[in-house]
């Protein structure tokens, strides 16, 4: 993964790949790393998805790890669902609609609606479920307590901030 990192930051470099700026001479950002799951975030145009298609094949060719792309999704921010269909039968890619799941975070939905954590609720949920079991000691019931008091709220808000009621909904859990 540094390898693509490489070969993503050196096509950012001489134009061939055009990530996402957040300001006008701020750095590029072309792709997100997560152990071998890779988000590429760039310009629309075909062009760009063109030369990304081309990278992941010299990729492949020199390294010999191939991208599965019927696996792959494409989304399109702030398109009609048109040309991101299009582009997605071009590449091979699915064509992927928001939100989406990632991680275990929602992505691309309103993270301010309490009805868009329930998938952290019932991560609590069940992960504490746990805990109820008699076979699990006082000790152990402790430290699995500790652990999805401390873990998961570190996962999950590190990204958003959470409404009151959702943090009422986990302290009743």
């Amino acid at each position: 993964m540094e390898a693509l990192t490489g070969v993503m930051k050196k096509a950012c470099d001489i134009g061939v790949f055009e990530g996402l700026r957040l300001s006008p001479n701020g750095a590029q950002i072309s792709h997100f790393l997560y152990a071998d799951d890779v988000i590429f975030v760039g310009e629309w145009s075909f062009n760009n998805l063109l030369n990304l298609k081309r990278i992941l094949r010299c990729f492949y060719l020199s390294l010999g790890l191939k991208v599965n792309l019927k696996k792959s999704s494409l989304y399109g921010v702030g398109l009609e669902d048109n040309p991101v269909q299009l582009m997605a039968n071009m590449t091979g890619c699915v064509r992927g609609s928001f939100p989406f799941k990632y991680l275990g975070l929602q992505v691309g939905a309103n993270m301010n609606l309490i009805k868009n954590w329930d998938l952290v609720v019932e991560t609590f949920q069940k992960r504490l479920a746990l805990w109820k079991a008699k076979t699990i000691s006082f000790g152990g019931r402790i430290t699995l307590v500790n652990f999805v008091l401390n873990a998961l709220p570190t996962y999950y808000f590190s990204l958003f901030k959470a409404p009151l009621g959702v943090i009422k909904k986990l302290e009743k859990i």
